[in-house]
């Protein structure tokens, strides 16, 4: 099977040789000093400050997300979410669930973040900013200097979901001012799901240790503080995290985080340019060069996962809920190559000279 989803994603050897060894016992130095190596590199690749920290949750992304959100915000907060998609409702819900007052701007299916959306926003006494960078499940990838600019302008605390953006799209941390950064194994990342990775800025740190989470396992103040030596509170996704520490070091051996940016890039290009005369229309605004969405025009979006799937030995992407049969999405993360694409569009080239699409 070839994997064209967006997580979890291929592998290449070197992180699946890691995943082959036995897991060793992390109460040690050398296991620490890994950690401290991992907390460097990630902070490195988003363009993070010094000061900043990095906290490895074990859990998925979504862990990350709510993590975020009980440690950082209050019911004294006014949080403004942006909810474009399945992801964007999540912080939703989260927020909800914790009970931090916030208004949600609804985006429909494919349609971008603009200016006009934030202009009711100026200047209301909100304190927070809560967007997914790149909104998977429609594909959508908000444009963060807008963001950034409406943030810094209105002195918001600024939360971005970078889960399926890290890595294959720029992201500059500081430079954008974004006080947490989160993203999860399973992506661009490319290992296996478990690990939740969130940096955060001295001003998150700040919230961090004024905020009182009522949840022990997700305590950001114990997992801070473990980190400062290179552990974590409890027993970690051990294997994964040696995993994470395998693909960074590959990552910065093949040229950093642009270069990994570039091959993604080069990828879905190559893709998109290999579709055209088939009969899917590309239904996002604004692109990430982590995910091709896909509305087909001819048939089925859930039908043709299955197709591909069980006729062809490839997973794409499909959705659930509304947009089960309107859009799959094909991802370019994780160890593809174009030959990879070849067989994807020939799958599709056949479908269609069957009728099926």
């Amino acid at each position: 099977m070839i994997n064209f989803t967006v997580g979890p994603v291929q592998s290449s050897d070197a992180v699946r040789a890691v995943g082959a060894e036995q897991v060793p016992y992390f109460r040690t130095t050398e296991f620490s000093q890994l950690m401290l190596e991992n907390e460097s590199l990630v902070k490195k690749f988003a363009k993070a400050t010094d000061d900043s920290k990095v906290a490895f949750i074990t859990g998925s992304g979504s862990a990350g997300m709510e993590t975020a959100i009980m440690n950082t915000l209050t019911s004294e907060d006014k949080a403004i979410v942006v909810n474009g998609g399945s992801f964007g409702h999540r912080f939703v819900e989260l927020c909800e669930l914790h009970e931090i007052p916030f208004t949600e701007i609804k985006l429909d299916a494919g349609k971008t973040l603009k200016a006009e959306h934030l202009v009711g926003f100026e200047g209301k006494g909100y304190t927070t900013f809560i967007v997914n960078k790149h909104e998977t499940s429609t594909g959508v990838h908000y444009d963060m200097n807008l963001i950034s600019d409406f943030c810094k302008r209105n002195n918001l605390f600024l939360i971005v979901d970078c889960i399926s953006t890290f890595l294959a799209d720029p992201f500059d941390m500081s430079g954008l001012g974004a006080d947490i950064m989160i993203t999860g194994s399973q992506k661009a990342l490319a290992c296996p799901p478990g690990i939740s990775v969130m940096i955060l800025s001295p001003k998150a740190l700040k919230r961090v240790e004024c905020v009182k989470c009522k949840c022990q396992y997700l305590d950001l103040k114990l997992a801070l503080k473990n980190a400062e030596r290179g552990q974590t509170p409890w027993t970690p996704a051990v294997g994964i995290l040696r995993q994470i520490h395998a693909r960074l070091k590959e990552i910065e051996a093949n040229g950093g985080v642009d270069a990994e940016i570039s091959r993604t890039a080069a990828l879905a290009n190559y893709f998109r340019e290999q579709i055209k005369s088939l009969p899917f229309e590309i239904v996002s605004e604004s692109l990430s060069n982590a995910v091709t969405p896909l509305h087909p025009t001819t048939a089925s979006a859930y039908d043709i996962f299955l197709k591909i799937k069980d006729d062809y030995g490839m997973w794409i992407c499909p959705n659930g809920g509304d947009m089960k049969d309107s859009i799959f999405r094909v991802g370019h993360i994780g160890y593809l190559s174009e030959a990879d694409y070849d067989k994807l569009v020939d799958a599709f080239k056949d479908l269609q000279k069957k009728g099926f699409i």
